[in-house]
């Protein structure tokens, strides 16, 4: 009997994202970005540029949950790295909001191995973005921030407009919001668009990609600038019967624990199909690679 198809459990997820990673360049991307644009935008925070003022000696952070499995800490430290070069001798008060354990855990001890991180302070809240904002409004504390990021996590929030009108009222003055998305350009648009009948309805995550998001801040009249940066993830794998690397990325494509083991024939048919149009892939070499384009959204306050 074959088992019935069923989301994978967030550890499961984290299995099949390590998969991603290590064949995609989407780490690539964000680090391309933050030595090309992160120093201008954090130098637009211009409430930092005087530290012997005494309001402006500390720099506020919120560092949004890593719903889509950004390595822990990794993006937020080099970020932090960037903000002390700009603004030198600038305390930082950095406040991080993620509800797995396990991540937090980890974010923890990538900075106790960091010696360098000198004037930064951390703060944990061990929750999700909506029990953050919760918690919050009824303590009637609502604290502002200079910088806030969300780097691939709005897929998994429940009411998108709601979360970004909150966060966004959260920036002090001159305060940015980075939203790191996928691109309407990629591979992940396409097949969301033109091919949902080819997923399964296991996932409960929002198919979001950047026009979803710049909709949403028109709406709320806010200033915003978008970032393309191109990036790829190498698939080949997928379309080789019996792979367990190709099984993986299966997985993560479809949010399935198993999908081609537990997806009709059809269906995994459908889904290969869909997986080669030249609106999600191209070949490299005889490599099939999928478009995994980001959108660096940067927000004003």
């Amino acid at each position: 009997m074959i088992p019935s198809m069923r989301s994978l459990t967030a550890e499961e997820y984290v299995e099949a994202f390590k998969s991603f990673l290590e064949h995609s360049t989407e780490h690539q991307c964000m680090d391309e970005f933050n030595k090309e644009q992160m120093p201008n935008i954090v130098a637009g925070i211009t409430r930092l540029c005087h530290p012997m003022s005494h309001k402006a000696e500390h720099a506020s952070l919120l560092l949004g949950d890593f719903l889509a499995g950004v390595v822990a800490g990794e993006q937020d430290l080099k970020m932090i790295r960037i903000l002390q070069a700009v603004h030198p001798g600038v305390f930082i008060d950095n406040e991080i909001v993620e509800p797995n354990p396990q991540h937090v855990a980890a974010y923890k001890e990538l900075v106790n191995q960091a010696p360098d991180l000198q004037n930064v302070s951390f703060i944990w809240h061990q929750l999700t973005s909506l029990e953050y904002e919760q918690q919050v409004k009824e303590k009637g504390t609502h604290k502002k921030f200079d910088f806030i990021h969300m780097i691939q996590m709005l897929y998994r929030v429940e009411d998108i407009p709601s979360t970004i009108k909150f966060f966004h009222s959260c920036l002090d003055h001159h305060g940015k919001l980075l939203i790191i998305i996928l691109s309407d350009s990629s591979g992940w648009a396409s097949l969301w668009k033109k091919h949902r009948d080819c997923l399964p309805a296991t996932d409960s995550g929002h198919y979001v990609t950047c026009s979803g998001i710049t909709e949403v801040l028109q709406r709320l009249g806010a200033q915003h600038r978008v970032y393309e940066l191109p990036s790829g993830w190498d698939i080949t794998e997928c379309f080789v019967e019996g792979d367990a690397l190709g099984g993986r990325m299966m997985d993560f494509l479809t949010g399935t624990k198993n999908f081609l083991g537990t997806a009709p024939p059809a269906l995994r048919r459908r889904l290969r199909e869909a997986l080669c149009q030249p609106e999600c892939s191209s070949t490299r070499d005889g490599r099939v690679i999928f478009s995994n384009n980001l959108s660096m959204i940067v927000v004003e306050s």
